[in-house]
């Protein structure tokens, strides 16, 4: 997932199917044109635990437009004909469970994605029930981790990831304000321990001050709610793009 680049990787998250239902690939395209590394494709869901308010709020938009896993898959069918970024589905178990956890990894690696997150699946239920169906399907999955993680726990989830490792840089939901200092400590004590994995930070990431300072002590960083904030109410998902990202990657 790294192979091009492995420092100041930004990795951008969207809601599959918002603004619209049809802005799917719109809005992976236009990430992907205008500098994002990666792509991290939220399936809505009705009870997103990690998720603030303005994510929350897409996953609602979207679900009302008919977003579904199904569908989503259907939107991705052809995508790598204009996709070329490593593309991380995010969600939670409930909704991949009711599709059928084998069937979803299956749909997954037929379109391909890269790589999947899902919060709410335990290390033990994943090292004994699901690892094998993602490794079957040649699919990575990426384990979270907050500044409350002790270094011990840390280390098995980094053990048990392939990707990347997510550092959630707060213990509160995503959109937040958060005290850099407080997680450049944070990140300097994860790069002390010298892990398997990449490390992006997510959470409170939200402009070019804060994204370079994430990436200081980490490959790089995850941002969601300010994208999605910049996608709200416009006719021009191109242009809300550009223009976001402008702002983030400029020299």
């Amino acid at each position: 997932m790294f192979k091009h680049k492995q420092q100041n990787v930004l990795n951008v998250y969207c809601t599959a199917g918002y603004p619209t239902i049809d802005s799917t690939i719109t809005v992976m395209q236009s990430l992907q044109d205008n500098g994002a590394d990666l792509i991290e494709l939220g399936m809505p869901y009705s009870d997103p635990l990690a998720d603030g308010p303005v994510i929350q709020a897409s996953s609602s938009i979207a679900l009302a437009n008919g977003m579904t896993i199904e569908k989503l898959f259907g939107q991705l069918k052809d995508f790598r004909h204009k996709i070329t970024v490593p593309v991380v589905l995010m969600g939670y178990m409930n909704p991949v469970l009711q599709f059928g956890f084998e069937k979803f990894c299956q749909y997954a690696a037929d379109c391909p994605v890269d790589g999947i997150i899902l919060p709410d699946l335990p290390a033990y239920e994943f090292e004994n029930e699901y690892r094998e169906i993602l490794q079957r399907y040649g699919l990575d999955f990426i384990f979270l981790v907050t500044p409350e993680t002790s270094e011990e726990r840390v280390r098995k989830l980094d053990s048990l990831s392939t990707g990347f490792l997510y550092a959630v840089s707060s213990s509160a939901t995503t959109g937040g304000n958060t005290d850099f200092d407080a997680v450049e400590k944070y990140l300097q004590r994860l790069q002390s321990y010298q892990l398997t994995n990449p490390v992006l930070v997510g959470f409170g990431i939200k402009d070019k001050q804060t994204f370079d300072a994430a990436c200081r002590y980490a490959n790089g960083a995850i941002i969601g709610s300010a994208y999605i904030k910049a996608l709200e109410g416009t006719n021009d998902v191109e242009e809300a793009t550009r223009q976001f990202l402008a702002s983030i990657v400029k020299q």
